[in-house]
Order: C-alpha cells, then structure tokens, then sequence
C-alpha cells in the first residue's frame, strides 16, 4: 500500500534537491510541531549533525517554559547561533523544512542572523 506524501513532505523534497551543507557552511534546518521549535547544523557530505538546540533542550527548557512560542523560538535561534559560533561555524545555508517562511520559522533564523551567523 503507497504512503500518502503530505504537501509539506512534496515541498521538503523539493527544497532539499537545490540544498546541501558542507563542513565550511553547513545547512540549518528547522522543525516545528505544534508546541517546540527545533533547530540543527547539518554536514551533509558526511551525514552527520554538528548541533542541535530545541524548546526540550536541557539548556533552554528552563528559560522558555513560559513564553509564547515565537519568542521561544527566537531563543532557539539565538542559541543555536552562539553554539555554532563557539564550534567556528560563521556561515550556513538555512532549509525551511518545507514550511513557511513566516511565523516561527522566520523568527529562528532572525535571531541567528541576529547573533552573528551569516545566511
């Protein structure tokens, strides 16, 4: 029996094909469901993550208990970007996972650019 491949699913797919991260620059790639905000670096070359931060991280689950979710998601970003700075990483390709360039997902990358990283 086929899976139904969502909308979403069809536009990740076709964002991923014209997107790679590399060691130098590798690709930032948010998730959201319907309470956190998650954010990763991604090398692609060797298939692994370099890092990730999340609402449910251990270094944030304190600090965005009680904000909406945009502001938690600004959080995220700004996390992610001071980590990826302290690792050496100044640049990245960011991949919006097949959502929407609005809300959220807008709000993570503006706290990175924010923080230093450089899209």
């Amino acid at each position: 029996m086929a899976k139904h491949t969502t909308a979403r699913e069809k536009r990740k797919n076709r964002i991923r094909r014209k997107l790679s991260g590399t060691a130098a620059r590798p690709r930032l790639t948010v998730y959201k469901s319907l309470k956190h905000m998650y954010a990763q670096l991604v090398d692609d070359t060797t298939g692994q993550t370099l890092l990730s931060v999340g609402t449910t991280s251990k270094s944030l689950k304190g600090d965005v208990s009680e904000d909406d979710k945009t502001a938690a998601a600004k959080k995220v970003g700004a996390a992610l970007a001071k980590a990826a700075i302290a690792k050496g990483i100044e640049a990245v390709v960011f991949d919006r996972n097949g959502f929407d360039y609005h809300g959220r997902v807008e709000a993570v990358a503006a706290a990175a650019r924010d923080a230093g990283l450089k899209f």
